[in-house]
């Protein structure tokens, strides 16, 4: 394995794309899997959890891994489509050994030594060719008003309690990994761990995060999810969630749990919930997204520009903004038109928005169907369309985000496209 650096700390790795021999990006690193055998031997490392194309989790084994250098990862090309299945004997370095208690052997020290966390993992080849972990990064408890504990690079040799199993074992360091994860890639690494650890990994996220995360996860993990949170904090992360994906959750749970939550959530992120709710399903009303970016017809371009770059808007929410008569939320007063993104970029700042209004757009009835609307966006080349009430009142904006969501079928989630360009075999380079 050329070029390729002596020692590869692991946390370094996940996210990095996986490239086979024509250059072409075929997945991202996810987590590395390890046969944990006894403490006084290194493990070995067998493979890498990659995500591929469809957000699949396939297993690359380190014989299909032909370089490692900086920011990216070589394969053969030949990888197995198959989905991942963790077994027994594995263990994942990312999901499972950070925030492990450890402590590291110093027989000059009365108690043998000190305790703490583990933060990251290195790892090497051998010299039989084999990749091994080879060295643990702990961080010690802070002590005093110091922010953080003491850190410590160490030989595994010098490290006890890494194979233990802890039920109670934190999650600090992997939540710091998800973090700075999108919300979709820290859903699938929170779909793959264990039952516990992932009890753990929820509890320890905070709301907002937490319910940017479960829109990203399948339908089922969601409800285990919420059904597993006491009652005022699952109502807290459905106020957390965009409307349209909390009442698809909703849906989904039990009418009696339901209710509970709908009654505890705040009044008027119920009240959207509950609307959203009272439409039949896969209809513009049951899919569109009810806080869509709303003016009056006396805001200025700028108003709108600055409304726009609001980070929390998909970019499909962004392309549009709605003018309407008050009240401004919905439902509105009439809609009077939409403008969009690029019309509004070829303006002076100080125009009127409803000046540079696209008033041949045809809005959207909540009664129509799941083809209506997929044929309106698709005639109109329109990402997102107004939904209206008899009245001409706005009651929120179907987007295209929206709608796949609903025309993907059940578990798409989990389902890879064609490979396209990765080889797939039955069976080729596993040695698990």
């Amino acid at each position: 394995m050329s070029n390729t650096p002596t020692r590869v700390f692991v946390a370094r790795l996940v996210g990095l794309p996986i490239f086979d021999p024509q250059g072409d990006q075929v997945a991202k690193v996810r987590d590395l899997v390890v046969a944990l055998r006894t403490e006084a031997s290194q493990p070995r490392v067998l493979g890498m959890v990659a995500e591929v194309f469809g957000r699949r989790r396939i297993f690359v084994p380190m014989t299909r891994i032909t370089n490692i250098d900086s920011g990216q990862v070589h394969t053969t090309g030949l990888l197995n489509m198959r989905r991942f299945e963790q077994r027994s004997t594995e263990t994942l370095v990312m999901g499972q050994m950070l925030d492990r208690t450890v402590t590291i052997n110093d027989p000059a020290k009365e108690g043998g030594g000190v305790s703490g966390v583990v933060y990251d993992v290195a790892m090497e080849q051998a010299r039989n060719r084999d990749w091994v972990l080879s060295r643990v990064a702990v961080q010690e408890p802070s002590k005093g008003f110091r922010r953080r504990g003491q850190t410590h690079v160490v030989e595994w040799r010098d490290v006890s309690g890494l194979t233990k199993q802890e039920p109670s074992q934190g999650a600090t360091h992997l939540i710091a990994a998800l973090n700075d994860m999108r919300p979709a890639d820290a859903a699938n690494m929170i779909h793959d761990l264990p039952a516990e650890r992932r009890s753990a990994v929820v509890a320890a996220l905070d709301d907002e995060r937490l319910a940017d995360v479960l829109e990203e996860l399948p339908e089922e993990d969601q409800v285990e999810i919420l059904e597993h949170l006491d009652s005022e904090r699952a109502a807290d992360i459905l106020e957390e969630m965009s409307a349209d994906d909390a009442a698809d959750l909703i849906a989904d749970l039990n009418p009696e749990t339901a209710a509970t939550l709908l009654g505890l959530m705040e009044p008027d992120e119920a009240e959207d919930v509950r609307r959203l709710l009272s439409y039949d399903d896969n209809t513009a009303g049951a899919m569109m997204t009810p806080e869509p970016v709303i003016l009056s017809p006396d805001a200025t371009i700028a108003d709108a520009l600055a409304h726009v770059r609001n980070p929390e808007l998909t970019p499909a929410l962004a392309a549009l903004v709605y003018v309407c008569r008050q009240p401004l939320e919905t439902p509105t007063g009439r809609l009077l038109g939409a403008a969009h993104i690029q019309r509004l970029l070829r303006e002076p700042p100080s125009t009127l928005v409803a000046a540079a209004l696209d008033d041949s757009m045809d809005p959207l009835r909540p009664d129509a169907s799941m083809d209506e609307v997929a044929a309106h966006l698709a005639t109109y080349n329109l990402v997102a369309a107004p939904v209206v009430d008899d009245e001409g009142r706005l009651l929120g904006a179907v987007t295209v985000d929206d709608l796949l969501d609903h025309m993907l079928p059940e578990g798409w989630r989990d389902r890879a496209p064609r490979p396209g360009n990765i080889s797939s075999t039955s069976g080729a380079g596993s040695t698990r």
